[in-house]
């Protein structure tokens, strides 16, 4: 990717003096283009390259890994989430739209920064399920932290989200926490039981962590 070198290093030294910078290819993959210009034999060029191949190589993940666009469980929404938002460093709000029947219509990114009532609010949430026309939504959000536990701010954003939903017709399947390479479903975790959306059915193995009209 970085094609040539520089000042007597070759493009393999640069490449070798990144990493050892990072630590690691997913610490490199979380750097921008103005922290990846600091390191000696980047300039503005290599840097916009290489941000666009780690871009590139996270939507081909997330897609090798969700197999379909419809999402019968958590399981799937997380296959297809972690590689969007596993490398951010800051709280990204993302809503996936559905139809009918569970498959994907549109994917929102609604909000960046500390996630909060007042950057996440229900108009926002269903004016992007109305826009495109859903039958339902399943919102997802990422704590850079990599731990996925839900605090309870998330568990009442839920809540809310899930009332307003009930009121407008368009039921919240989900709301998913990410947090390095685990996740968390507030419908696994009981939190929209009694609020009238679809949830995850816990009983039996064969029908364990799917979601069901």
């Amino acid at each position: 990717m970085l094609r040539s070198g520089t000042g007597g290093r070759s493009a393999l030294e640069v490449a070798r003096g990144l990493l050892a910078e990072a630590g690691s290819l997913a610490r490199l993959a979380r750097r921008g283009p103005a922290e990846l210009t600091r390191s000696r034999g980047v300039g503005e060029a290599k840097a916009a390259a290489l941000v666009a191949a780690l871009e590139l190589s996270r939507r081909v993940q997330s897609c090798a890994e969700s197999n379909s666009d419809v999402f019968s469980g958590p399981a799937d929404v997380a296959r297809h989430m972690a590689p969007r938002l596993r490398d951010r460093t800051e709280e990204v709000f993302v809503v996936l739209v559905l139809d009918a029947k569970n498959a994907l219509l549109a994917e929102v990114e609604l909000s960046r920064g500390i996630l909060n009532a007042s950057l996440v609010h229900p108009r926002e949430v269903f004016k992007a399920a109305i826009d495109h026309r859903g039958a339902a939504v399943i919102v997802d959000h990422n704590h850079p932290s990599g731990r996925a536990e839900p605090s309870r701010e998330d568990e009442e954003i839920t809540r809310q989200l899930a009332e307003a939903g009930r009121i407008v017709g368009i039921p919240l399947h989900d709301h998913l926490i990410l947090g390095g390479s685990e996740y968390r479903s507030m419908a696994e975790l009981g939190v929209l039981e009694g609020m009238g959306g679809v949830e995850v059915n816990r009983g039996t193995a064969a029908c364990r962590n799917r979601y069901f009209h």
